[in-house]
């Protein structure tokens, strides 16, 4: 998808140190680089081998990264659909408010159509007042009924599934 001034792409494997990197600035933007476990060599094995379990957009100002989205599909048991679940959405800071979200978000639309999707689901944090005033602006839903439910690699290995 092109724009006067940026470019969404899909990400290939020579993009892995580029991902690296964006995972790592929006870690440290949402307040938690110290739980990044990603490595080159892991991403290339989980998103750029036969059965990738998640894929990348980056978009591009004159071939240089300034953001990226990363997702996978979903499947809901109510819609009897799948859809896409967007796990991260980052545009370095001084490249908000060109229409880089907003162009994000579009481009997943049309994936999620493609695939005969019913929704895309995705967190926000519930500080971060700039994100969820876009996303509503957007027509998103916010849905402060339910909670992120989560076992961690702790519970999973020594206390809920032993």
């Amino acid at each position: 998808m092109h724009n006067q001034q940026f470019l969404i792409r899909d990400a290939n494997v020579s993009d892995v140190s580029t991902i690296m990197e964006l995972i790592r600035l929006k870690a440290e933007f949402d307040g938690c680089l110290d739980f990044v476990e990603a490595t080159p060599k892991k991403l290339e094995d989980t998103l750029f081998c036969e059965n990738p379990l998640a894929f990348v957009l980056l978009v591009e100002i004159d071939e240089n990264p300034i953001g990226f989205a990363t997702y996978h599909q979903i499947y809901s048991t109510f819609l009897a659909q799948p859809g896409i679940w967007l796990d991260d959405l980052y545009i370095k800071a001084e490249y908000r408010r060109l229409g880089i979200g907003e162009a994000l978000i579009k481009y997943l639309c049309q994936i999620t159509k493609k695939i005969g999707g019913g929704r895309i689901d995705w967190i926000v944090a519930t500080h971060n007042d700039p994100a969820i005033q876009f996303y509503e602006k957007m027509g998103a839903q916010i849905i402060q009924r339910v909670r992120l439910c989560r076992f961690n690699r702790e519970a999973i290995m020594h206390h809920v599934c032993m």
